[in-house]
């Protein structure tokens, strides 16, 4: 983005919506004035097939926005999308290498929607190459990619927005300030769960060949070089260590995010954490289906728990935040929160519903930050991310160890030498976590 362009884009206070995207642009849109295609923030998304089309989509409904360039190593993906695109009228560039993304000098902000596993090495390249960046979550697959993926951000002092867009939406802002209002009282714990119906153990399935117009070397990139499984792709690599989390990092992070916050934490004392394959011990999965995490802090804990396959939660709800306090417990979730009363000690608050659209606000915040290059006004920032983020591993390292662990804040380390082991993934096929000085 030349000097001019940056200078427009941190002044101007309207921007038209690019042209031609009227399949993805409300027909609002329209009433603002036309912007020169040399004053528009250009879009490149990489990992197009489930939350990173989102994300672009909600990126595209903001005025003087367009895509320009897609990535994606499933060529069926990519060919999928920029006919959509191309439908309302966006001509993109399209990549099977996001390296060659990046390097593209029309492109000035970046998606990064792939699986868990490239998300650090993604994000570090394109702060390196001067993009701006919309990241899901989880920001990175171990606690080192997250400390590096913080420290390039700071270092390249680039816009960063992780996809935790929950943190965009008001029935959640309002339910943390009532939380930190004290009236609930004393809070001595944090219930978050996450029980899904929709979500069933995955069965055993044999080894084959990667479907045609797949680059499947590529989609491993640093993980171990194993042979193809229909299980390990697309949206169940959740359930492999190599690529991700489970459940603890995948929903875990989007409602335990909210934990911290209402409690204004994010660093445990310790970890203790049981479950397995109980739903069916002969699942295909590596990551537990049912598990319950405990996090000890001063004087409170925070309790996680999932369930696949079932609906069942507590509260009623299938995925939620209990506050649960001296006076009273607020409960929150995507639906809406309300706060039921310990005995007569407070007044009851009815359900207050939903009314917005977390994730098209959080595009927004994001774009607005482009053109005004204020930081502190991102909603979720990398720091936010990586703070969840470790949190989150932090309860698998303690399951995969099978042990309680302890948290040495000072020295940024676990004190048992097997839990330290996985702060750090090994990195295959000779990629190498990034190095930001």
């Amino acid at each position: 983005m030349t000097h001019s362009r940056r200078h427009f884009l941190g002044t101007a206070s309207t921007l038209a919506a690019g042209a031609g995207l009227s399949a993805l642009v409300p027909a609002s849109v329209s009433a603002f004035a036309p912007v020169s295609p040399a004053d528009k923030i250009r879009i490149g998304a990489i990992g197009i097939n489930g939350m990173g089309w989102a994300d672009l989509t909600a990126i595209l409904k903001n005025p003087g926005t367009e895509c320009v360039a897609l990535c994606d190593v499933d060529k069926n993906v990519l060919d999928k999308r920029a006919a959509e695109l191309s439908r309302g009228g966006a001509k993109v560039k399209t990549y099977g290498d996001y390296r060659q993304l990046l390097a593209d000098k029309d492109v000035d902000a970046v998606v990064i929607g792939t699986p868990d596993h490239w998300h650090c090495l993604m994000m570090v390249e394109a702060c390196q190459a001067g993009k701006d960046i919309y990241v899901e979550k989880p920001i990175g697959n171990s606690i080192a990619e997250c400390r590096a993926m913080v420290a390039a951000q700071q270092r390249y002092n680039r816009v960063v927005q992780v996809g935790q867009w929950q943190r965009s939406q008001k029935h959640f802002r309002d339910a943390i300030d009532f939380v930190h209002s004290g009236k609930l009282g004393k809070i001595r714990l944090v219930k978050v769960w996450g029980y899904f119906a929709w979500v069933n153990p995955i069965s055993k399935l044999p080894d084959g060949n990667p479907p045609a117009g797949v680059d499947y070397r590529t989609w491993l990139g640093p993980a171990e070089n194993r042979p193809f499984n229909p299980n390990r792709f697309h949206f169940n690599f959740r359930w492999f260590w190599d690529y991700a989390g489970g459940l603890m990092t995948d929903w875990g992070v989007h409602l335990l995010d909210y934990a911290l916050l209402g409690m204004k934490s994010a660093t445990p004392h310790s970890i203790m954490a049981a479950g397995g394959k109980f739903a069916n011990q002969d699942s295909g999965a590596e990551t537990p289906d049912t598990l319950t995490t405990v996090f000890e802090f001063d004087d409170f804990n925070i309790q996680w728990e999932h369930a696949m396959g079932i609906d069942g939660g507590p509260y009623a709800r299938g995925h939620g935040i209990a506050y649960i306090g001296n006076n009273g417990t607020l409960v929150l979730n995507r639906d809406g929160w309300e706060v039921i009363p310990e005995g007569k000690r407070m007044e009851a608050v009815a359900f207050q519903k939903a009314s917005d659209n977390g994730l098209d606000l959080h595009a927004q915040n994001f774009i607005e930050v482009i053109k005004s290059r204020k930081m502190t006004d991102l909603h979720a920032p990398i720091q936010v991310g990586a703070d969840i983020a470790i949190f989150s591993q932090m309860g698998n390292i303690s399951y995969r160890t099978g042990k309680k662990i302890y948290w040495d804040k000072e020295h940024g380390k676990f004190t048992d030498d097997e839990a330290n082991k996985l702060i750090a993934k090994e990195y295959h096929n000779g990629y190498k976590l990034p190095s930001v000085s």
